[in-house]
C-alpha cells in the first residue's frame, strides 16, 4: 500500500503545484503554458487512478499535508515574481518532477503489489518524458 500512497501523494502535489504555477502565469506571455496544461492533465489522471486503487483496497486516503502544499504555493509565487522566464519555470518543474521520481523509485523497490508497481512505473516514465520535453526551455 505504501507505493500506491506515494503515487497518490506525488500526483496530488503535482496537481496542486502545477495548478498554482498556471495561476501565477495567467496574465503572463509564457510559451511553456501549453506544456503546463498537459502536465496537469497527466497528474490528475494519476491522482484519480491511485485514489481508485486505494479506495478499492478499503484503505483510508491520506491527504498530502496542507502545510506542505501551502509552502510550495508560496515558494512558486516567490519564484515566479523573481523570474517568470520559461527557463526558470522549466527548471522549477524539472526539479519537482525529479524529486517525485526519486521517491517513487525508492518505494518501487520495496513493493510487491503488481498493480501499484505498474502505475508507479508509468508515472516515472511520464516524469522522465516531461523532463526531456522541458529541457528545450532551458
Amino acid at each position: 500500500m505504501e507505493l500506491i500512497e506515494e503515487v497518490y501523494k506525488n500526483a496530488s502535489m503535482g496537481v496542486s503545484s502545477t495548478s498554482n504555477l498556471i495561476d501565477c502565469l495567467k496574465d503572463k506571455d509564457n510559451k511553456i503554458k501549453n506544456e503546463l496544461e498537459d502536465i496537469l492533465k497527466e497528474y490528475q489522471k494519476y491522482e484519480k487512478e491511485s485514489e481508485k486503487i486505494i479506495k478499492k483496497k478499503k484503505e483510508g486516503l491520506k491527504e498530502t499535508g496542507i502545510m506542505g502544499k501551502t509552502m510550495v504555493k508560496m515558494n512558486i509565487k516567490k519564484e515566479v515574481i523573481n523570474d517568470n522566464s520559461d527557463a526558470a519555470i522549466a527548471s522549477m518543474l524539472i526539479e519537482g518532477i525529479t524529486l517525485g521520481n526519486l521517491e517513487l523509485s525508492k518505494k518501487i523497490k520495496n513493493s510487491k503489489c503488481k498493480e501499484s508497481i505498474k502505475i508507479a512505473k508509468e508515472m516515472l516514465t511520464f516524469g522522465e518524458n516531461e523532463i526531456n520535453k522541458l529541457k528545450k526551455y532551458l
